[in-house]
């Protein structure tokens, strides 16, 4: 690189790390940071190259002065984009604690030295539930290039035994599966695709796959007809389960708890001056059961019987 090309990026660089709003530079404060790198020039030549800088869309703003000021305005994230990617990756309970330093040193590389120490922020974490590896944040990737290049993946799947041992489904056997895309749902990744030993659509936890690996057998396609925001929506947050349309009768204060659920488009109905009812579809699964639960008695399942009753034998046998 010629010494031209070479200054002027470096006076750029020293622009986009060590200018501000509150902390612009003179052109002597550029020369003697050049010259402490062994790069010497002249105050006209730093004033001509930020003018060549500014031609080329970088925002340099000159405050006007004796001496002439500058720093860098508009950048790729303004401080508060940044601050809340910060507290994006910190709170993801995803990403283990050293991935996390890594990317919010990456990310404070958008802004200047100064501005980026606020970047560093007190934000409470339950860290008990950080993972401590970067295996599932590595199958993340994995199933996401599975994806783009129409593969199938090999993998284990495991749950917790009541040793905390990881006890393997399928008897151990391997799943062979075709990844049809990835969700993100109450701060965990699910990937939702065609599984052949099941032979139909499942649902997996990421960080619950092991060993996986990329095959060299083309993926079974996802069918044109499937919505992955209504599987999200009906299907992750309540677990598998057979979808039926299902009627709820609410106390009038319940309805946060079901637009929270189901949406704001959810229908209704106002029953009587104290309650309404919603007309919504989730699996019959125990999970959408433990969610009725939750508001004792405030939500209650009046439609269809068998799903009624489903309800009450499941809360008979919790007593049993």
């Amino acid at each position: 690189m010629d010494e031209k090309k070479s200054r002027i990026l470096y006076i750029r660089k020293f622009l986009e790390e060590y200018t501000d709003e509150l902390h612009p530079v003179t052109v002597n404060d550029i020369r003697n940071h050049l010259e402490s790198i062994g790069i010497e020039t002249s105050r006209h030549t730093i004033t001509r190259e930020i003018e060549q800088l500014i031609e080329s869309e970088v925002d340099v703003i000159c405050n006007a002065g004796k001496p002439n000021q500058y720093f860098v305005g508009d950048r790729h994230f303004e401080i508060p984009e940044l601050k809340l990617l910060v507290d994006a990756v910190m709170a993801s309970r995803f990403i283990p604690q050293r991935k996390i330093n890594t990317l919010i040193k990456k990310l404070s590389r958008f802004t200047s030295v100064y501005q980026s120490r606020e970047l560093h922020r007190s934000l409470y974490i339950d860290k008990q539930t950080r993972p401590i590896t970067d295996k599932a944040y590595i199958t993340v990737d994995l199933l996401y290039t599975a994806e783009s290049m129409n593969r199938k993946v090999i993998c284990k799947y495991f749950e917790y035994g009541a040793d905390k041992k990881k006890v393997y489904k399928q008897n151990k056997d391997d799943y062979l599966f075709s990844p049809f895309g990835l969700m993100w749902n109450s701060d965990r990744y699910y990937t939702v695709g065609w599984s052949d030993s099941h032979e139909k659509i499942i649902t997996l936890r990421v960080d619950r796959i092991s060993t996986v690996k990329i095959t060299d057998e083309l993926a079974v396609i996802r069918p044109d007809d499937f919505d992955m925001a209504f599987y999200a929506g009906k299907i992750i947050q309540m677990f598998d389960g057979e979808l039926c349309d299902i009627t709820l009768q609410c106390k009038n204060d319940m309805m946060k708890h079901i637009i929270d659920r189901f949406g704001e488009d959810v229908k209704t109905d106002i029953s009587d001056a104290g309650h309404f009812t919603a007309y919504i579809q989730a699996p019959t699964s125990p999970t959408f059961f433990a969610w009725v639960f939750t508001f004792e008695g405030a939500i209650r399942i009046i439609a269809p019987d068998d799903v009624a009753e489903s309800y009450k034998k499941m809360l008979r046998t919790a007593l049993e």
